[in-house]
């Protein structure tokens, strides 16, 4: 068995030829050493990884492909095979724009790959699921968080979590979700919109009010809305917030006493972000999807020191790609590259990973898996990420796609 990886930038040909699905190709038996035919047949698997290199969300790209680097290696004991497999492993840069990666996949599905995996980007990861679909390759979606691409089609599964699951954990923070009066404080765009569409979703259908307050991108003021967030005298609030005005965002919540006075919910992102809270940081809850020490299971192990042998660090979306690549030794060693079987050994499937016991729902494709509570505390100066608890992974599991 021969592996193959190659590590392509943006400029990608358009195939001019029209895509169709691609089997796997089989190889010519190789003659055995007493002249007989090689009982084994086998198969080539190309798999192109489409994430983002460059841009906006290199940083998650990049831990993305040292977990799945570290993920193959768990996964083949070390040796980066599978028998009876030439695997071609292709890293493609889709600098987070969705049409670049449309037209990386279309190359790709045009070339004969069978499997895509990806992206950082929601708007990339869904772009990529319809091509997925059109033309019947298998897609492993990887840290990208929007709900819908859950159950949007059988060709597409994916290796991280969803924001329901980060609202559900949210509302682990509360004695009770019934009758509680909720804000969800986010930038009005479409992260934001889709956090408010999630918190009604998932905790005003257990009873809870909720209440949008949303601030344009450009805001850079941010007292009046912690003020209005007082006014509203809630028992939870739901921050969902990313960028440069993170900083003064916290400031504010903390000078209002926000922060003091009320439980204030919000995800805890990666290492770069850890001093980024500001001086109420103590006062903040925070859900979390992974941080490096959550777990210490074997794969978390295993995880550690090949990073560290690397001379890389886990992170955040470390865990998705080793969970990608999980998957996608499991589909290519049960399904050998037949795009129907390698979803058949999919869904359904439950193993042990970094977080540990982690499922793939067969109805849908939800990754169900455990989440964390975590508060930061202060070590010398540096404020540090300490597991509260570990959530079980059936009390925030999403609801089945289109039954919510």
């Amino acid at each position: 068995m021969r592996r193959t990886t190659k590590f392509a930038g943006v400029g990608i040909a358009i195939a001019a030829l029209a895509l169709t699905a691609c089997a796997p190709t089989t190889a010519t038996p190789e003659a055995s050493t007493d002249g007989s035919e090689g009982a084994a047949e086998s198969v080539a698997v190309n798999v192109g990884m489409i994430t983002s290199i460059t841009g906006p969300l290199a940083a998650y790209g990049e831990t993305y492909q040292h977990g799945f680097e570290a993920g193959l290696d768990y996964a083949t004991d070390g040796t980066g095979e599978i028998d009876g497999v030439e695997l071609t492993i292709e890293w493609v840069d889709d600098q987070g724009n969705p049409d670049t990666a449309v037209t990386q996949a279309k190359d790709l599905i045009g070339q004969g790959f069978q499997i895509i995996g990806g992206s950082a980007a929601s708007g990339v990861s869904l772009a990529v699921a319809e091509q997925a679909a059109q033309n019947d390759v298998l897609f492993l979606s990887g840290p990208a968080a929007a709900d819908a691409i859950t159950g949007v089609n059988e060709q597409t599964f994916r290796s991280g979590r969803q924001t329901l699951q980060d609202v559900a954990t949210a509302a682990t923070f509360l004695d009770s979700v019934e009758g509680s009066n909720i804000v969800v404080f986010a930038q009005d765009n479409a992260f934001g919109q889709g956090n408010v569409a999630s918190v009604e979703a998932v905790l005003g259908a257990e009873g809870a009010t909720v209440t949008p307050i949303l601030v344009a991108e450009d805001a850079t003021e941010f007292t009046p809305f912690a003020q209005q967030i007082s006014a509203a005298s809630p028992d939870l609030v739901f921050v969902a917030w990313a960028g440069a005005t993170t900083g003064a965002m916290w400031e504010a919540l903390a000078q209002q006493q926000v922060l003091a006075d009320t439980t204030v919910v919000t995800g805890l992102a990666d290492r770069a972000s850890y001093q980024a809270y500001g001086p109420g940081s103590a006062d903040i809850q925070f859900l979390n999807h992974y941080f490096p020490g959550a777990t210490d299971t074997e794969a978390a192990q295993a995880m550690d020191a090949y990073l560290e042998e690397a001379g890389h660090e886990a992170d955040l979306f470390t865990v998705d790609g080793f969970v990608g690549a999980q998957m996608l030794v499991h589909a290519i060693t049960e399904g050998r590259g037949d795009v129907e079987a390698m979803i058949g050994a999919l869904e359904g499937w439950t193993f042990e990973s970094v977080k540990g016991e982690l499922t793939i729902r067969a109805e849908d494709h939800a990754l169900i898996q455990p989440m964390f509570q975590v508060r930061l505390v202060d070590e010398g100066g540096t404020w540090t990420p300490e597991l509260i608890e570990v959530v079980d992974a059936e009390a925030v599991a999403p609801p089945v796609a289109g039954q919510q």
